[in-house]
């Protein structure tokens, strides 16, 4: 994990979570204010972090963003909104930054106060261990249900300057993209004005975090948010120059990196699922069916149980209000065609399908031959594994 100039982070312990010396307390400084964009969820219920984390973003400045785990402050009312306000006001002390510049994010169990004595202490604790190589301390520290922690780094060259981006993520379960899904943090020493900023995180996200799904869920505190301090040095970047396009290239691999390593690490999932819907006529139309196919719990345990029962991806698409002509339809597993003009095609075996639905990564297309538009949602399966998780989440 490479810090970008001018960015420290660190993670720490400070008894959140109940599994001892569990980190659970992360935090991102950089040295000088940045300019920041933040997307953050669509679900009316929203966490005390979000609401007051999304004025900060308004006001366009960023100096450091404190995350803790295994406490979402969500359903808290008054006294959470406080307990947010509280922990940017004990960082912005600590690190004699504006409170305005603090972003607060929590991650963890709903409807629980958070401990402020023990946040206090953790405050003061994460920022004596601010280190540019902390990084990884923090991806860690973020962490609920994931296996493990989730780091992107590129460098490019930008009008003759060194430019890095890097990012952390968090996310295994409650994965459905509603303009931000879980948790991601990136930090570029870029110099990017606001509203360019602003604009490429929307322009990312829709193709990156929004195209993902485990389980249909969309959390209270789901946010993805987007720094830049300007510190590599390199003229502002303005859309249609080179140097731009090779910005927002590397960008946007970053979050799909990200966003591909919260799918790899869904909640109990022993495969990986690419649903293309080809042949739509609107993308909107296609990226519907695709998440209706996706969310589908028959398809998912199918996938799961390596059926290949293609009868459960037609029912979903008939399901997804999207207009075809199911005649027309035709459905492959990888190159494999199972499905032609709504019909099973002559010869198909079981053997070679199973094939297919046994490797852990594989593709469903589906073409509707209607139109040009297309879109791929990446999901996971439903196993027993992911009930098991969730069946015991609290406990």
């Amino acid at each position: 994990m490479l810090a970008p100039k001018g960015y420290k982070a660190a993670g720490v312990a400070c008894g959140l979570k109940n599994l001892v010396a569990a980190k659970d307390l992360a935090l991102i400084y950089s040295e000088v204010p940045a300019y920041v964009a933040g997307l953050f969820t669509r679900n009316r219920v929203r966490a005390a972090p979000v609401l007051y984390s999304r004025n900060v973003v308004r006001r366009g400045l960023c100096r450091a963003i404190i995350i803790n785990s295994g406490n979402a402050n969500a359903c808290t009312g008054q006294r959470g909104l406080t307990d947010a306000k509280k922990t940017a006001a004990l960082t912005s002390s600590a690190l004699n930054v504006p409170a305005g510049q603090v972003l607060v994010s929590s991650t963890g169990v709903i409807g629980e106060f958070l401990a402020m004595d023990k946040l206090e202490r953790g405050v003061q604790d994460v920022v004596a261990r601010l280190s540019p190589h902390g990084f990884s301390d923090a991806a860690q520290a973020i962490m609920t249900t994931d296996t493990c922690p989730k780091m992107v780094s590129e460098k490019l060259r930008l009008d003759q300057a060194e430019v890095t981006i890097s990012g952390i993520a968090k996310g295994a379960g409650m994965i459905r993209p509603q303009l931000a899904t879980m948790l991601a943090f990136i930090c570029t020493d870029a110099k990017v004005e606001k509203p360019v900023l602003s604009s490429l995180l929307r322009e990312g996200n829709q193709s990156t975090f929004n195209r993902i799904t485990v389980d249909g869920e969309t959390s209270t505190n789901d946010m993805v948010v987007l720094l830049a301090n300007g510190e590599a040095g390199n003229s502002s970047l303005s859309p249609g120059a080179s140097d731009f396009w090779r910005f927002r290239e590397s960008l946007f691999g970053v979050m799909g990196q990200l966003a591909r390593a919260i799918i790899e690490d869904g909640e109990g999932r022993t495969k990986v699922v690419e649903i293309c819907v080809r042949g739509a006529g609107k993308r909107m139309q296609a990226e519907k069916m695709a998440f209706r196919v996706a969310h589908s719990p028959l398809v998912k345990t199918a996938i799961f149980g390596e059926d290949p029962n293609w009868g459960r991806v037609m029912a979903a698409i008939g399901d997804s209000g999207v207009p075809f002509d199911p005649d027309a339809v035709s459905i492959s597993f990888e190159d494999a065609l199972v499905v032609e003009h709504g019909m099973k095609v002559a010869g198909t075996t079981e053997d070679n399908l199973k094939r297919v639905l046994q490797q852990e990564q594989f593709k469903i297309v589906i073409d509707l031959h209607r139109g040009d538009a297309e879109a791929s949602v990446l999901t996971t399966d439903l196993s027993y594994e992911y009930v098991k998780i969730n069946a015991s989440y609290r406990t």
